[in-house]
């Protein structure tokens, strides 16, 4: 794994024992090369859940598919803490193979990798900014995401998220995962073709 993403098998270990925690860029590569969701990435933040009314806890083994379950409050929500400050707090009940629908919160200085490592991934990725100011590099074209804008990417061009300025960037991410059955041999938008180059007026 350690050739394949391009780090050190000391830090696929130290990340496998749980004594370090990835960048946003490291992970996305861990799970792309083992087949698997970011969802699947998830923990418990161990909160435990309970009945609006009564305060009684959830079995979930007893009601999986009640609308209690289906919500998600604060403070109960599964989240993966990153290494430099980056937070995933995810929206949805539970695993989706379809898309990441999460809260992303970068810290002031925080970036979801080094300026000349940006990353790419399958599928295509909605970001809605919520409070702070977000950067956002798409390969050589830098902006800034401020409350209430939002952006469409495409997650095969090469790309990068900071936080601007003093105070935490966060916003909400739904990442819709490149489908399954698409034929293997579609070739990735990035980069364009000297046609489509040729066909921006």
């Amino acid at each position: 794994m350690a050739r394949a993403i391009g780090v050190s098998p000391g830090l696929v270990s130290q990340i496998e024992r749980g004594t370090v925690t990835p960048s946003v860029g490291t992970l996305y590569k861990m799970a792309s090369h083992l087949g698997i969701v970011l969802d699947d990435l998830f923990v418990s933040t161990g909160a435990l859940k309970r009945e609006p009314q009564t305060g009684t806890p959830i079995q979930h083994d007893i009601h999986p598919q009640s609308s209690v379950d289906l919500i998600q409050r604060p403070g109960e929500r599964d989240l993966i803490k990153l290494a430099g400050g980056v937070t995933w707090e995810r929206l949805t009940a539970g695993p989706d193979k379809d898309v990441d629908f999460m809260i992303v919160v970068y810290e002031p200085g925080a970036e979801s990798c080094p300026k000349d490592a940006l990353t790419s991934h399958p599928g295509k990725g909605y970001v809605y900014a919520l409070s702070g100011c977000l950067g956002i590099r798409l390969a050589f074209d830098e902006m800034v995401l401020r409350p209430g804008e939002s952006i469409t990417l495409d997650g095969q061009i090469p790309h990068r998220f900071w936080a601007v300025g003093n105070e935490p960037s966060k916003s909400l991410f739904c990442v819709i995962h490149q489908n399954a059955e698409e034929s293997p041999s579609r070739k990735p938008s990035w980069p364009p073709s000297a046609s489509q180059k040729g066909s921006s007026k």
